[in-house]
């Protein structure tokens, strides 16, 4: 009978020391998984959502670029949506809140319509839209000091002419476009009050042969340096300044690539900075709803050789003793030394 007790307790003694044994190793398990990012703790999910496709426009591509490094640095699971037309565009947003995704990005004006709806509908969701303004309780806007990046640009060319003659191809006579061309203006009658301001406006956003038409006229009259400032139209900007050997500048990303002996300049946005940083200030719990603008202080505009770097050589038409003094003005905007006013608020 004694030996017969004590094979029960020997079983149970066993028993009770391999069911120690596996619950370690499955604490051991669990703590891996923790350490490697499983499922104990649930990374931020965030979806970027473009009216178009990647690739037509290097605007979209920056701030994909920007949002992407973000994701990782911030631990952040990040999907890019990409929109065919205006219907599917809406459709996309929709499928992203279905998605359940966290935080909901898109950006310019052809966003605006289909996002006051979604947003309006689903209150409790968070959104952020770039280079335009949603007035909505749940949407960050990010906007842009352009004029800013205007004044840089506007300087460089009144240091730069040798005709005293400028000229500026604007898409539309629009208040949005008065950050450009008044930024332009101002920067450049700080250095050369005598210089001559050329502006003609192309009527739309999507036209090189306008764009070209108008750029020739001002050539005509003597500019020998004509900016682009009409989305697509500066496709035809830039095949007049080929053709006639005048000088002329991008906007947005770093045109100077695509022709640097015509394509001297490029006024900056950047949308992957805005688009980078957004995403940190979610992760961080730092996102509010509202405006917020960026400018040279935050690097969300600026001007090639000046604020970044280019790939392309400085062309001599500008030269390094300019860009200099451009860099003084700049870092003077940055500290409030110089004010360069809104046109929109004046």
């Amino acid at each position: 009978m004694k030996r017969g007790l004590s094979f029960v307790l020997s079983i149970v003694m066993l028993a009770i020391l391999l069911a120690a044994c596996g619950n370690s190793a499955s604490k051991d398990e669990q703590s891996a998984q923790s350490a490697q990012g499983g499922d104990s703790e649930k990374s931020l999910r965030m979806a970027l959502v473009l009216p178009e496709k990647i690739g037509v426009n290097p605007f979209f591509v920056q701030m994909d670029e920007g949002f992407k490094k973000a994701g990782k640095e911030f631990n952040v699971d990040t999907k890019t949506i990409e929109s065919t037309d205006p219907a599917a565009f809406e459709q996309n947003l929709r499928a992203a809140v279905a998605e359940n995704y966290d935080l909901i990005i898109t950006a310019t004006f052809q966003a605006e319509d289909a996002l006051k709806k979604v947003a309006a509908e689903n209150p409790n969701k968070s959104f952020a839209i770039v280079d335009t303004t949603v007035d909505l309780p749940n949407v960050r806007s990010v906007g842009f000091r352009e004029y800013e990046g205007a004044y840089l640009l506007g300087a460089a060319a009144g240091l730069s002419t040798k005709t005293d003659k400028v000229g500026m191809i604007a898409a539309m006579d629009v208040p949005l476009i008065k950050k450009y061309t008044e930024g332009f203006r101002a920067g450049l009658e700080s250095v050369n009050p005598k210089a001559e301001f050329l502006v003609n406006y192309v009527g739309g956003f999507n036209d090189p042969a306008k764009a070209k038409e108008l750029a020739l006229v001002q050539f005509g009259k003597g500019a020998d340096f004509i900016a682009g400032a009409s989305a697509v139209g500066d496709l035809g900007v830039f095949e007049a300044a080929k053709e006639k050997g005048f000088y002329t500048s991008g906007q947005d990303t770093d045109r100077t690539v695509e022709d640097p002996e015509h394509i001297v300049l490029s006024q900056l946005k950047s949308t992957d900075t805005v688009a980078y940083e957004t995403v940190k200030d979610f992760a961080e719990g730092k996102f509010k709803a509202g405006a917020v603008n960026y400018g040279l202080k935050e690097d969300g505009v600026g001007l090639t050789y000046v604020t970044r770097d280019s790939q392309s050589p400085l062309n001599a038409f500008v030269g390094q003793e300019v860009i200099d003094k451009v860099k003084a003005i700049k870092d003077d905007i940055v500290s409030g030394k110089i004010v360069v006013k809104d046109p929109l608020q004046q």
